[in-house]
């Protein structure tokens, strides 16, 4: 899932109510509210619409710890959650969980939205992915726990491969470049064997990544860019080859309506969130009428010869540092996102939080792949700056200029690193 990160400056006008509060919601810390009569929890739709008896579940533990405590419950869409929850963090009336995309999570610790959280009071926090542990980090302490994960993985058309002699999805780099120039041969040059966007900067940041690169690296507290290092050029230098190779649209788009051109029938593979073969087959969007039954999903396999890192999405829970319910609120989080419910998540098709649970999603042929896949990931910098980056579009612009071949691959990244430099050590 997609999460629009954002702007630090988005909640600026927050800080100030923050501050004047103590940083720490007018005293008190981790067992702050422990006698609370009321708790509030703020999820977006997803858990009211696929898994509310999870929901419930973790009402009835706390519950029974707590007799008598009323938790309310408000469900909210991503589009205007963040809007709502910057007005009421400016606030005395805050709700005291509240969901996060994990890239939203980064502007709001920086300045200082969230209380700290104690690792040890939750289950499996030392198993947590990788990527998901480091969206919940930041200046070395905890401010949330990860929910749920969503990874990316490749996704073909197996009939178009088997007409190319290719009976089975390739499990290396190799193997898949040598089917897919054998698809574009035979199709021409007005079908993508690989439609990949130019602008999807989730992908072009998996080379980068799988080439031992980075968009940042840290040292001293401060983070400097990195795109020209000589690693990450070679990762670069590779998406603009796939992009050359086998990406015959418009070299101008983003990843956004992707599963809509795929169910047109003009391409063979994406690489992609896990949910967009399924959705380009729908039959409202398999306009060619070929997908159903012929999609499979593999796992990325990367030019260094390691499964490609992938970025790994999914949601937050943290606790605002003007709650003043703040041990009930970490209870009800552990109970929902705890070993209990996160069986209940897998169970609704989800990716779990920690890796002890995700190598049991391993032995299933339903989940096999985007389990294997989520296992390398890789999570944007945790600089103050990051959200100003984004906002910026730093990292498509370049990636447009690569792909368009507005600019070469040296002068794009050199150009994006001084931009990204400009505003990534900013708050």
């Amino acid at each position: 899932m997609k999460r629009k990160l954002i702007s630090a400056i988005g909640i600026a006008g927050v800080v100030v109510s923050i501050a004047a509060c103590g940083g720490e919601g007018g005293g008190g810390g981790a067992d702050k509210g422990a006698d609370a009569k009321e708790l509030t929890v703020w999820l977006t739709v997803d858990a009211q619409n696929n898994w509310p008896e999870l929901v419930k579940a973790a009402d009835a533990a706390v519950r029974k710890k707590h007799p008598g405590l009323k938790v309310n419950h408000e469900y909210y869409g991503w589009p205007d959650k963040n809007a709502k929850l910057d007005a009421v963090l400016a606030t005395d009336k805050v709700p005291d969980v509240v969901e996060m995309g994990n890239t939203e999570m980064l502007g709001y610790m920086v300045k200082g939205a969230f209380a700290p959280l104690d690792t040890a009071k939750f289950d499996n926090a030392d198993a947590w992915l990788d990527g998901l542990k480091a969206s919940v980090t930041y200046d070395g302490k905890t401010y949330g726990v990860p929910y749920y994960a969503g990874g990316r993985v490749a996704n073909w058309r197996g009939d178009v491969a088997a007409s190319v002699g290719v009976k089975t999805p390739p499990k290396t780099y190799k193997e898949l470049t040598a089917a897919l120039d054998k698809i574009q041969k035979k199709q021409g040059d007005k079908f993508s064997a690989w439609y990949q966007p130019t602008r999807d900067w989730y992908a072009a940041m998996s080379f980068v990544y799988d080439a031992g690169g980075a968009i940042a690296t840290e040292s001293g507290g401060q983070w400097k860019a990195s795109l020209s290092s000589p690693e990450s050029l070679r990762g670069l230098k590779e998406f603009k080859n796939v992009v050359d190779s086998y990406m015959h649209g418009d070299k101008t788009k983003d990843e956004s309506d992707r599963y809509i051109v795929y169910g047109q029938g003009k391409s063979a593979m994406i690489f992609a969130a896990a949910w967009e073969g399924a959705t380009a087959e729908d039959p409202k969007n398999d306009k060619s009428g070929k997908l159903k039954g012929n999609l499979q999903n593999f796992v990325m396999p990367g030019p260094s010869g390691k499964n490609m890192p992938v970025f790994l999405g999914g949601s937050d829970l943290a606790v605002p540092v003007k709650s003043d319910a703040r041990a009930p609120a970490a209870e009800w989080i552990n109970a929902f996102t705890g070993s209990s419910g996160q069986k209940g998540l897998m169970a609704k098709g989800n990716l779990p939080n920690n890796k002890t649970d995700l190598a049991t999603l391993k032995s299933d042929p339903k989940t096999a792949v985007p389990a294997t896949a989520a296992e390398s990931n890789w999570f944007v910098p945790m600089a103050p700056g990051w959200g100003q980056v984004e906002k910026a579009q730093i990292l498509q612009t370049m990636l447009q200029s690569i792909g368009t071949g507005k600019k070469s691959v040296e002068a794009a990244a050199k150009e994006a690193d001084a931009a990204i430099d400009k505003v990534i050590n900013t708050k």
